[in-house]
């Protein structure tokens, strides 16, 4: 062997180190790659960030799993969860047992007001984006949050959409359906003077391709006994706003009549009542329509519901 030369095997182990240190280099490259300007992902709960789903761990809280909002507390160790949570666990850290104090973690309200986030009902059709701190207030008021369930006369736990309440109407709660916008309603009740804060759904109309609600109360009116029948659209309050409605009680040559735009099922039906927001009947004036022998309530509601150009 020539001086200053090199055998074939160290010349082998020089070109694979070399080849090695290469190939590193190209993964380290790849891996801590600048993301390109809006090409970040779209992470749990719809937060956009261009590292993935970690900033959304980091405003989770360990123990309600939602999304944390100021003041953001955490431990001396650094571990956060939310104000709602802090007085759950008796001022002590979930994750450490260290006590909590009164430490408010600026750094990460910080990070999250620079976040965009999508609505929770994005699913159902909402496809907006909002700033961090405007994503709750967004969602207290949008349109395509789900709806209660509009029966009355008893308290129901389902929401949904439009389609799926009525069909939970139809099947669960057994409410007549009707198709049409003119009704014609009897209603019978024996024994009326007994008849204290009840509540009763007759009908379900499908109008123009919509959905209302008919609804028949009884309840005082400060010291009146009184009946009350009114209308609720099955969407929000401005598709509400494109349709009237009129109610018409009467017999013996009389009547009542009333004219209005059906509230919202977004509003309560005790609401509606309670802001007498319909047709309202004493109750001598209803025993009137019935008959002369006051024995038994006989009242025929007619209505119609039309379109507002």
């Amino acid at each position: 062997m020539a001086p200053g030369g090199i055998t074939y095997k160290e010349a082998l182990e020089s070109y694979s180190t070399g080849l090695d240190y290469e190939v590193k280099m190209s993964k380290f490259e790849a891996t801590n790659k600048p993301a390109k300007p809006g090409s970040g992902s779209v992470g749990k709960y719809g937060i956009r960030s261009s590292n993935g789903n970690g900033v959304h761990e980091l405003l989770e809280c360990p123990v309600c799993t939602n999304l944390m909002y100021p003041p953001i507390n955490q431990c001396p160790n650094g571990h956060t969860l939310c104000s709602s949570c802090k007085q759950q666990v008796q001022n002590t850290c979930p994750t450490c047992r260290y006590e909590l104090g009164n430490i408010r973690c600026l750094a990460l309200e910080k990070v999250a007001e620079s976040l965009e986030v999508s609505c929770r009902y994005q699913s159902l059709g909402c496809h907006d984006i909002f700033p961090y701190y405007s994503k709750v207030r967004h969602e207290q008021h949008c349109r395509f949050r789900s709806y209660d369930c509009p029966y009355a006369g008893s308290e129901c736990s389902v929401t949904g959409d439009i389609p799926t309440l009525v069909e939970h109407l139809k099947d669960d709660h057994k409410v007549d359906m009707h198709s049409g916008c003119t009704f014609n309603h009897r209603y019978v009740k024996s024994n009326p003077q007994e008849v204290e804060n009840a509540t009763w759904m007759l009908t379900v109309f499908n109008c123009f391709g919509r959905q209302f609600c008919l609804h028949f109360e009884a309840f005082q009116l400060g010291t009146a006994p009184v009946y009350m029948a009114f209308l609720r659209f099955m969407g929000d309050e401005n598709e509400a706003k494109k349709f009237s409605y009129s109610l018409e009680v009467g017999a013996h040559s009389r009547k009542l009549t009333w004219q209005g735009i059906p509230r919202s099922i977004r509003d309560g039906h005790r609401k509606v009542r309670d802001s007498q927001d319909g047709l309202i009947i004493p109750r001598n004036m209803a025993l009137f329509f019935s008959g002369s022998d006051k024995e038994e309530l006989k009242l025929r509601v007619t209505g119609r519901i039309w379109r507002e150009e």
